[in-house]
C-alpha cells in the first residue's frame, strides 16, 4: 500500500489534475536537452528522467503537499472537501455524456477498426489494454475496508459490490462510447486531454474549458480522498507494531496522523519525479493485482488451515470463483510482465514498469520481517 499502490495512486491522480491545469495555464518545461541531461539508470529496469515535463511534476507535488496540509489540520475539513468534490466528479461525468449526445448533432459514429490478430498477439494486446481499464475500475474492493462497520455484512457487502460495480461499468462504458461518438481510435490515442478535446469538438472552447475545470475538481477530490484515507492505514499499522513507531502518533492539537501524512506526501512526491502518468499507473496496477491474487489465494489457504473457524461470510461458488480469479489475475500478470520486457528490449519504452514496481515492493521485505517481529511482541503484551 505504502510503497506502490496508494502512494502511486495519489501521485498519478494528482498528475492528471496538473495536466488539465495546463489547459488554462502554460506550465513551463525544460528543453529536450535539459530534460535528457539528468538520467537515473536503474540496472535491469531502465532509465528515469526526473526533469521530464517538470512543470506538470512540480504542480503535482505542490498539490499533494497542499492536500496533505489540509488533512494535517483535521479530518473534518478534509472530509467536507471530499463531499463537495465527489459531487463535482459526478457532475463532470454526466455533463460530458449529456453534452456529446445532446449537443453533438454533427458528430458521426466512426467506423470501428477491425483487429485481425490471432494467438499470442491477441492475448498480449488485450492484456495491455486491460491494464488501463483495471486502473479505471481500481477501488472496487475498498468497501471491504470498512466491513466491520456495516450492518448485516453477509448481505449488504455483496449487494453493494455487485450494484456498485454495475454502476461503475455503466458510467465507464457510457463515457468511452461518448468519446468514440466524436473521435476515432487513432484520435483518442493521440489526445493527451481526451475529455476536453471531445468537448471542444462538440461545443467549442467553452465546452472544453468547462470539462477541463470539472476534471480538475474531480481529480483534486479523488486525490484528497486518497491522501486522507491512505494515511490512516499506515497509522493503524504503526499502532499495532507493524510500521514505524512514530507513524502511529496523533498530532497533539489537531488529532490527526500527522507523521503518517508527511511520510506519505514525501514518498508520493518522489514517485512523481520517477516517471510519467503511464509509468505510475502501469506500475501500481501490476503490483495491486499481485496482491489481489494473493488475497483470493488466502481464502483457499485459510479454509484448509483453519477449517473449523467460524465464517460469517463465505465466497459464492467456492473453490471455483477464487480459482478462476487467481487464473485470470496470473494470466494478466504474466502477459504484462512479458509485454513490458519485450517493449523495453525493442526500445519502445525507457523503463520496465512492472519490474520497477516489483523492485520497489521487494525493498519492503526486510521491513516486513522486522515489523512482523515487533508486531508479534506487541500482540504478546496485549494478551498479557
Amino acid at each position: 500500500m505504502f510503497s506502490v499502490i496508494q502512494s502511486g495512486s495519489i501521485a498519478s491522480i494528482t498528475y492528471i489534475f496538473a495536466e488539465y491545469t495546463g489547459y488554462f495555464v502554460h506550465l513551463p518545461r525544460f528543453s529536450a536537452d535539459v530534460e535528457q541531461s539528468v538520467i537515473l539508470h536503474l540496472p535491469g529496469i531502465g532509465k528515469i528522467f526526473p526533469l521530464e515535463n517538470f512543470g506538470v511534476k512540480l504542480l503535482t507535488i505542490a498539490t499533494i503537499w497542499l492536500l496533505t496540509a489540509i488533512n494535517y489540520r483535521g479530518a473534518k475539513f478534509g472530509g467536507g472537501i471530499q463531499v463537495i468534490f465527489t459531487a463535482l466528479k459526478l457532475f463532470a461525468m454526466v455533463f460530458i455524456v449529456g453534452m456529446v449526445f445532446g449537443w453533438g448533432s454533427n458528430a458521426q459514429v466512426p467506423d470501428m477498426p477491425v483487429i485481425r490478430t490471432v494467438g499470442t498477439v491477441t492475448l498480449v494486446s488485450f492484456m495491455a489494454a486491460m491494464s488501463g481499464a483495471f486502473w479505471g475500475y481500481d477501488g472496487w474492493n475498498s468497501l471491504t475496508y470498512i466491513a466491520g462497520e456495516i450492518k448485516n455484512p453477509q448481505r449488504n457487502i455483496v449487494r453493494a459490490l455487485f450494484f456498485g460495480l454495475l454502476t461503475v461499468i455503466a458510467v465507464y462504458v457510457t463515457i468511452n462510447f461518448a468519446y468514440l461518438y466524436v473521435f476515432d481510435i487513432q484520435e483518442m490515442a493521440q489526445s493527451k486531454l481526451v475529455a476536453s478535446d471531445v468537448a471542444v469538438a462538440v461545443a467549442g472552447l467553452i465546452g472544453g474549458s468547462i470539462v477541463a475545470a470539472a476534471i480538475m475538481m474531480s481529480t483534486f477530490g479523488a486525490s484528497n480522498g486518497s491522501v486522507m484515507s491512505s494515511a490512516r492505514i499506515y497509522f493503524a499499522m504503526a499502532r499495532e507494531g507493524l510500521f514505524f513507531k512514530n507513524i502511529g502518533k496523533l498530532h497533539p492539537k489537531y488529532e490527526t496522523p500527522h507523521n503518517s501524512l508527511l511520510l506519505q506526501a514525501t514518498w508520493a512526491s518522489l514517485l512523481v519525479l520517477s516517471g510519467t502518468f503511464d509509468i505510475l499507473t502501469d506500475m501500481l496496477v501490476f503490483v495491486a493485482w499481485i496482491f489481489y491474487a494473493f488475497s483470493a489465494g488466502s481464502v483457499i489457504l485459510l479454509r484448509i488451515r483453519e477449517p473449523e473457524t467460524p465464517r460469517p461470510y463465505k465466497v459464492w461458488g467456492y473453490p471455483f470463483i477464487p480459482v478462476i480469479f487467481i487464473l485470470v489475475s496470473s494470466t494478466f500478470l504474466g502477459v504484462t510482465l512479458y509485454n513490458d520486457i519485450s517493449m523495453y528490449m525493442r526500445g519502445e519504452t525507457q523503463i520496465i514498469n512492472s519490474v520497477f514496481g516489483l523492485v520497489i515492493v521487494a525493498t519492503g521485505i526486510p521491513f516486513y520481517f522486522l515489523f512482523k517481529k515487533s508486531g508479534g511482541e506487541n500482540d504478546k503484551k496485549l494478551a498479557e
